[in-house]
């Protein structure tokens, strides 16, 4: 329905720019800087009726490494590096084509709205994101450009791949018998721990030993073996003889190294082995304790809304609200009206019906008006994001949605799993479909430096 708001898995891309390197031309002399422009700017790649030049490849791969340094990886060696950011750079072209042949744009107003929402998330206004962007070091002009083509990719995967996927009921039944304990609000976990020590300066053999003990006894639980039992007889933790019983802790007080751990495991499950100074380690998540049960009130809400074009003004879609309200006052039906002049086609199929809406589920100016307004009471024609509006009040109800928000929180999961598997499906037949050549050296003429 038009007046529902969607939630949509948001990829992280970063845009392509080409740097202006003809301006080399007027710094150094000229047969110099033609040379340098040519070897920077040379084409690395044709995508389809585009190309990548080598200055937007450099520029991709600067940004890259400090990524993958600040993730303690060590650096692969520069060609496989380029080939690795090349080709996720065809996948970020490839997209971009496809949206400019669909008319998918994103507009100065969406992209402004998209940042204001970024900085309020982040507790800070425009203008302090701004500044804490550039005093880290990034242009707010790139951070424009990447949230934009954030924003072009999501509509795009949207409207070719996660509209067509489906949840069944059956399967969120089947998520909630094995998973739901993924699905809780945690405030409290309750942790248990193996570990496999090390000493500090050991030799990589001992290293390699301890390493091996530990994903043994990883396997030996995955298998059923008892926690407890096998933390007495092989870990050398201080809480060895308590069968490896941490206790219980707030979730803002769980150790760091058990921090994902804690948030991601279901009961009961057990992580892989996890690398610290001290040694292996491995940690149970034996309890957890969630949320309450969430009261909301739920309001049965109807409405018509007449969206504004090239034809339809603001004035004109106001007018006729006014003129619909009045004849809703008058004693005319509702339903019959909004089948007749409502744009919502989903609920004007229904009278204009929302059925029963939760906080949240609609936009904010739409809920704040509902909101103000009592049973059988019609607002006065105000504007959301769609369009204009009246909407009627039918009644409310306070509702213990547990079972609810759990099903909908079931559901939002798989189809979440389920569109990054459709995503990489789709990106793939894009690829195969295109033309593309790849113009990089081969990793023999590159060598096997690391990337710098």
């Amino acid at each position: 329905m038009a007046i529902m708001q969607t939630r949509n898995t948001i990829r992280r891309n970063r845009p392509t720019r080409r740097s202006l390197v003809l301006l080399i031309c007027f710094l150094v002399p000229a047969a110099g800087a033609l040379r340098a422009t040519e070897e920077l700017d040379s084409i690395v790649a044709v995508v389809n009726s585009d190309v990548i030049v080598g200055s937007e490849l450099a520029h991709e791969v600067a940004l890259v490494i400090p990524e993958i340094q600040g993730r303690g990886t060590t650096l692969p060696p520069r060609a496989d590096l380029e080939r690795q950011v090349l080709e996720r750079m065809i996948l970020k072209r490839l997209q971009l084509q496809k949206a400019e042949s669909l008319g998918i744009t994103v507009d100065d107003a969406m992209l402004t709205d998209a940042i204001t929402n970024i900085a309020a998330r982040n507790g800070m206004t425009l203008e302090e994101l701004q500044a804490a962007l550039e005093s880290g070091g990034v242009r707010f002009e790139d951070f424009a450009a990447d949230t934009r083509l954030q924003l072009v990719t999501t509509r795009l995967q949207a409207q070719e791949v996660v509209k067509n996927i489906d949840v069944t009921e059956q399967e969120i039944d089947r998520f909630l018998e094995r998973d739901s304990s993924r699905l809780v609000e945690r405030t409290d976990v309750r942790l248990s721990h193996i570990l496999i020590a090390v000493p500090e300066g050991a030799p990589a053999e001992a290293v390699k030993k301890a390493e091996a003990k530990a994903e043994d006894l990883e396997g030996r639980l995955r298998d059923g073996a008892d926690f407890a039992q096998l933390a007495v007889r092989f870990s050398d933790g201080r809480q060895a003889l308590e069968g490896g019983d941490l206790g219980w802790f707030p979730m803002g007080q769980v150790p760091s190294l058990a921090q994902e751990a804690a948030n991601s495991l279901s009961k009961g499950e057990v992580s892989k082995p996890l690398r610290s100074p001290s040694g292996f380690h491995i940690i149970k998540l034996t309890d957890l304790k969630g949320s309450a049960p969430e009261i909301v009130t739920q309001t049965h809400a109807r409405h018509i809304l007449i969206r504004t074009n090239e034809i339809v003004s603001d004035d004109d879609a106001r007018i006729r609200l006014e003129q619909l309200r009045i004849r809703i006052v008058g004693g005319d039906d509702f339903a019959t009206l909004a089948r007749s002049h409502s744009d919502d086609t989903g609920s004007a199929l229904k009278g204009g019906d929302l059925g029963w809406v939760n906080p949240g589920d609609t936009v904010p100016e739409f809920e704040a008006v509902m909101n103000a307004l009592g049973p059988n009471q019609v607002s006065e024609p105000f504007k959301s994001t769609f369009g204009w509006h009246i909407v009627q009040v039918v009644e409310r109800r306070t509702q213990d949605t547990t079972d609810d928000i759990m099903r909908l929180k079931a559901r939002e999961a798989l189809r979440e799993r389920k569109a990054d598997e459709a995503v990489e499906i789709w990106l793939r037949q894009l690829r195969d479909e295109a033309y593309v050549e790849i113009r990089l050296g081969s990793a023999e003429d590159e060598g096997d430096e690391p990337a710098q």
